[in-house]
């Protein structure tokens, strides 16, 4: 009989500020499935969710509160 292995989950540096699932989810004019699954594949991490959404060309809707 074959096992099977669940993978590793490796802990990954978080870079820049963590965003909240609902600053993310406002900032960008998702629904909360649609940020929810988006934040729990790519972490809270303000650099990469920025980065996936522009490689996405999904530009905020709202401007980032630490910018002001």
């Amino acid at each position: 009989m074959t096992q099977i292995r669940e993978p590793e989950r490796r802990s990954k540096i978080l870079r820049g500020r963590p965003y909240s699932l609902d600053e993310f989810a406002s900032k960008y004019g998702l629904r909360g499935e649609q940020a929810e699954s988006l934040f729990t594949r790519f972490g809270p991490s303000s650099i990469e969710l920025d980065l996936l959404m522009a490689a996405k060309r999904r530009p905020p809707v709202l401007q980032d509160r630490i910018a002001e």
